[in-house]
């Protein structure tokens, strides 16, 4: 092989290289991002460890010369989203992802009683939804919006405390223009939109397409994130990864 020869494998080596870099940051930046579920708001549709791929395009800013080309769509009702934390109020981590199902858009009226959701006066079916294995014992949040100022305190972040009561009329929460309206499946462990607010347009980063992996994984595991745990988690990886992989759930399209 010749030096000229040489210096130019070498080159489309590295043109390669480049552009498989390219191409692999801009599909986790515009198209598919992986996520991992932490904790349990969202089972039983969404468990913890079900490893997601997101759709990031579906929901992204339209160009008015590609609308009718690319497969966008607005967000609709029961969509599931995964967004950022909107809000700095030492509740949760501001920008952490969180992934939760749109119960109201822009200009809805909701309202729960006792549990039942209900849309611009109509009791919403959810199939999906999950609670514990005592349903008449009354959880806060239950009903909304709160009966109450009193009660409204026992949950609410202060800043939504503060602005909520703005968005009520006759007794119901009306979505404003740019806005969601969010909740967890399983509506007892859900940090959602009745304890902290609406969910920015701008916030809401795609939409989950399939679990392509699973792997059984204890409720808390996300809080533990030191050099010991993080060892410990890949052992139990390393050594349980065919028993404890949920091979049921692997490729499922997530609904």
């Amino acid at each position: 092989m010749t030096e000229s020869t040489r210096k130019s494998a070498l080159r489309d080596t590295l043109e390669s290289l480049v552009v498989t870099v390219v191409l692999a940051i801009f599909g986790t930046t515009f198209v598919v991002q992986a996520f991992k579920i932490p904790t349990g708001s969202m089972e039983n549709t969404l468990l913890i460890g079900d490893h997601l791929l997101v759709n990031k395009f579906i929901f992204a800013p339209r160009s008015s010369q590609l609308t009718h080309l690319m497969p966008y769509r607005d967000i609709r009702r029961d969509d599931i989203v995964v967004f950022k934390y909107p809000y700095d109020d030492q509740a949760q981590e501001p920008g952490e992802h969180l992934v939760k199902r749109v119960i109201g858009v822009p200009g809805d009226h909701i309202k729960l009683v006792h549990r039942q959701v209900l849309v611009n006066g109509q009791a919403v079916p959810e199939p999906f939804t999950n609670y514990n294995d005592q349903p008449d014992m009354p959880e806060l949040a239950d009903d909304f919006p709160p009966p109450d100022e009193d009660t409204a305190a026992r949950y609410m972040t202060s800043r939504w405390l503060g602005i909520y009561a703005q968005h009520v009329e006759h007794g119901e929460l009306v979505v404003p223009p740019g806005e969601y309206f969010v909740m967890g499946d399983h509506r007892e462990r859900s940090w959602d939109s009745r304890f902290w607010g609406f969910v920015p347009r701008a916030m809401i980063q795609g939409r989950p397409l399939v679990i392509y992996w699973s792997f059984e994984t204890p409720p808390e595991e996300y809080l533990k994130t030191s050099l010991n745990d993080r060892l410990s988690q890949t052992a139990d990886l390393v050594v349980h990864f065919l028993s404890k992989t949920r091979w049921r759930r692997t490729f499922k399209v997530v609904r």
